[in-house]
């Protein structure tokens, strides 16, 4: 089971070669693709999403969030900001959920290198 940063939804959508949209392609052929909440919303915010792309997006099952999500995912960013590494909240969200569910995140975005180091989220860093 795999789950996939924005940056990596973005680039498969639209088309993008790499690494990481051929993995994604393959997970979701297989089955293999998890959602995470965080990075629902953020695709789902797009006023230019198509109808027919959102409706395949909310087809991928969902993580689920589980007791105590949100003060761990405060604790995590806290930890990286200490280190005075870049931690967008956002990305802290998908990481813990990922580190939660103890799920492989799949992504473009250089800045969960910080949670890697912080929580030992299971990362694949994707090459564009």
């Amino acid at each position: 089971m795999i789950a996939a940063d924005t940056s990596t939804w973005v680039a498969f959508l639209e088309g993008g070669a790499g690494d990481d949209t051929e993995q994604l392609d393959r997970a979701l052929e297989e089955r293999q693709v998890v959602m995470v909440p965080a990075v629902l919303t953020e695709l789902l915010s797009d006023p230019e999403l198509p109808p027919e792309v959102s409706e395949m997006l909310l087809q991928i099952p969902q993580m689920e969030i589980r007791p105590g999500f949100w003060q761990r995912s405060g604790i995590l960013r806290a930890e990286v900001v200490a280190t005075r590494r870049r931690a967008r909240l956002g990305d802290a969200l998908i990481a813990q959920a990922c580190i939660d569910a103890r799920i492989v995140l799949l992504t473009r975005d250089r800045d969960f290198r910080a949670f890697v180091e912080a929580a030992k989220l299971d990362l694949v860093l994707a090459r564009p």
